[in-house]
């Protein structure tokens, strides 16, 4: 699935993203240069020059870079959720009643996905941007192709619910490692910051700061 990026080095499509270890947003990641090492708290993932993957959005998730001949390229895609809630009105998808657990899917192989990533060359303005005119344009068309061969992804893109309460004890011992806020925590266990401190307290006799 290689393909050459002419003209572009690294590129970000879409608004600006939290750098820490939690996916505030779908994402589309194409590797141009280098090696992606990804971790979710449960699997770990590999990504090679050549090679994309969406990252799901309510995830935890951290990855080291590996750089080939001292560089490291790619293109990042951003789904926000205001942007597929217009795409889901505009063209009225349907959901299928997929679910997956991975946080890192692999879309299947296709040949229009090298063709997209080829056509960002006339628009690309160098530092890693692409001209705004054509930003969400762009986006569109990357989201047309990846749901005409994974019509499935509808259920995980489309997907605007907010994550249930689930087994605080369990979630801690397994994630407490990531970099993240108090109120990510909060959010993806399924409660308020207020009863996250409380439940924490009362399982682990200690502060989630400490």
């Amino acid at each position: 699935m290689f393909t050459k990026v002419e003209k572009i080095t690294s590129c970000y499509i879409g608004p600006a993203i939290s750098p820490e270890q939690f996916v505030a947003e779908h994402l589309f990641l194409y590797l141009i240069k280098g090696k992606i090492e990804g971790y979710d708290g449960n699997k770990h993932y590999s990504l090679n020059l050549g090679e994309c993957c969406i990252i799901r959005k309510n995830h935890l998730a951290r990855y080291s870079k590996q750089r080939e001949e001292n560089e490291f390229e790619k293109v990042v895609v951003i789904f926000d959720e205001a942007f597929l809630k217009k795409f889901q009105d505009k063209y009225n998808i349907k959901l299928t009643g997929y679910s997956a657990d991975d946080v890192f899917l692999r879309p299947k192989k296709d040949e229009l996905i090298p063709n997209f990533l080829k056509s960002l060359g006339p628009y690309y303005q160098g530092e890693g941007k692409i001209d705004e005119n054509y930003s969400d344009i762009k986006r569109e068309e990357l989201l047309t192709i990846l749901l005409s061969n994974n019509p499935e992804y509808a259920d995980i893109f489309f997907d605007f619910g907010i994550p249930g309460k689930i087994d605080l004890e369990a979630f801690m011992n397994k994630n407490y490692k990531f970099n993240v806020s108090n109120e990510r925590l909060a959010f993806l266990t399924g409660r308020s910051r207020s009863a996250f401190k409380r439940d924490f307290k009362k399982i682990f006799n200690d502060t989630p700061s400490h």
